[in-house]
């Protein structure tokens, strides 16, 4: 797939976002339940598809990106342990404070992604870049 096509599909992914996040506030607590339940287990899905992508490519992606994707990681279990531990504390007070922590979370995870989406911008654009460097190289030494 062309980095362009993935960042169309980038994209669209995040509109779903925004209108699965906009409509979670009209949902039936089950059902918000089960929503969460799914997102969790299809961002475990992405993360590990991930890391797969980042072993198998290894020798081709560069050190940088691979650090970043065992950090990624690393967080993730961080955040989900943090969740899970907060999650089953009762008290009201803990409750408030859960909830301002998980809006806070949030909203840094939604500033994490939009810088994830400007250096994927900036890496597709050098990539094209290089790629043009590249044929005019092979050019001149052909011609």
């Amino acid at each position: 797939m062309a980095v362009s096509d993935q960042l169309s599909k980038l994209a669209a992914r995040a509109k779903d976002a925004e209108d699965r996040a906009n409509a979670a506030s009209t949902k039936a607590r089950a059902d918000l339940e089960k929503e969460v339940a799914a997102a969790r287990q299809s961002a475990q899905a992405q993360a590990d598809s991930l890391h797969a992508s980042a072993e198998e490519g290894k020798r081709r992606v560069s050190v940088w990106w691979h650090d970043m994707g065992r950090s990624w990681r690393e967080h993730l279990a961080k955040i989900r342990d943090n969740i899970d531990r907060m999650r089953a504390e009762h008290d009201a007070d803990k409750a408030e404070q859960r909830a301002e922590d998980a809006e806070v979370d949030a909203a840094f995870a939604v500033d994490y992604a939009y810088a994830a989406i400007e250096e994927a911008e900036y890496a597709v654009l050098d990539a094209t870049l290089a790629r043009m460097d590249a044929d005019d190289a092979a050019a001149t030494t052909d011609g």
